[in-house]
């Protein structure tokens, strides 16, 4: 069952530690950095390599280890594939109070198979038992080239909403305030178990909805259609060109969830789709 529930006064989080710099790190990190957190960044190289990341985001670059303990929120930002070597650092760094924010998604063509969620565990209840910490599943569902460009000031017309599942009212509390921060209406989407209603394939997966339109979307998931819808989105991701508009993926997966349906624009983004798809296969088999 999707509930609502309104975030209430929390305590600001003095420092938010971002584990991954690939583009869903860095565009977070950017936008908390913009709003007046105090953010660092780690990847498994070390902070060597992400001195460019630092300058680009305005975060300090730091080890994993020293990120993790100095932090009061940690976002996840890893493909799913990384969370096993990460859990050592977190089993040893996290301590009670903490935050830990699941932005990861599975593929398993990129992942590797993980029989438990491919035979039905929520994402984040894995991650979560993996890691012997509760987690609060957010910002998993937006293209994170969009993180910027869609954020709008509250109150904004057609305002962005992002879900936010999680077992414990005060981190999920923590984290709607930082959606709030950043540029977006936050929702509470239930409990983690209820988290896979937000997970690749589904309806509210990568359509930018308004709040009223996030409900309807949570409520109408198929669990049953997760997996084959959730393989269709990558492989057809994976035939893009690199150069294919966020935006435009957008439409078309907001006409896929039966949004816009009466708008040129959503088809006309379906025709581009259709013309790089065309392209791609035309290129293959040249």
């Amino acid at each position: 069952m999707v509930t609502t529930a309104q975030s209430q006064a929390t305590t600001v989080p003095r420092q938010i530690a971002i584990i991954g710099a690939g583009v869903v790190g860095t565009a977070v990190a950017t936008q908390l950095v913009h709003a007046g957190y105090s953010v660092s960044i780690s990847n498994s190289r070390g902070p060597s390599s992400l001195y460019e990341v630092e300058r680009l985001t305005g975060a300090k670059a730091l080890d994993l280890e020293r990120a993790v303990s100095e932090a009061d929120v940690v976002v996840l930002a890893v493909p799913m594939s990384g969370i096993l070597p990460l859990q050592p650092i977190l089993h040893s760094c996290m301590r009670p109070g903490m935050v830990l924010v699941d932005a990861c998604n599975y593929y398993p063509s990129r992942d590797g198979i993980i029989q438990q969620v491919d035979e039905g565990m929520a994402e984040s209840v894995w991650i979560s038992e993996t890691v012997s910490f509760p987690v609060v599943k957010a910002l998993n569902n937006i293209i994170a080239l969009n993180i910027a460009s869609s954020a709008r000031p509250k109150g904004s017309p057609k305002r962005v909403a992002l879900p936010v599942a999680g077992d414990d009212d005060k981190a999920v509390a923590v984290v709607m305030e930082l959606l709030e921060a950043i540029g977006f209406d936050a929702f509470n989407a239930g409990p983690l178990e209820d988290s896979w209603r937000q997970q690749a394939g589904q309806p509210a997966y990568c359509t930018e909805p308004t709040l009223k339109e996030l409900v309807t979307l949570l409520s109408s998931a198929h669990r049953e259609k997760a997996k084959e819808n959730r393989d269709k989105v990558m492989a057809i991701a994976k035939k893009l060109p690199p150069d294919f508009s966020p935006q435009s993926m957008v439409q078309v997966a907001r006409l896929g969830a039966g949004l816009d349906l009466w708008k040129p624009r959503s088809w006309l983004a379906a025709i581009q789709l259709a013309y790089a798809l065309a392209r791609a296969s035309f290129k293959r088999t040249a």
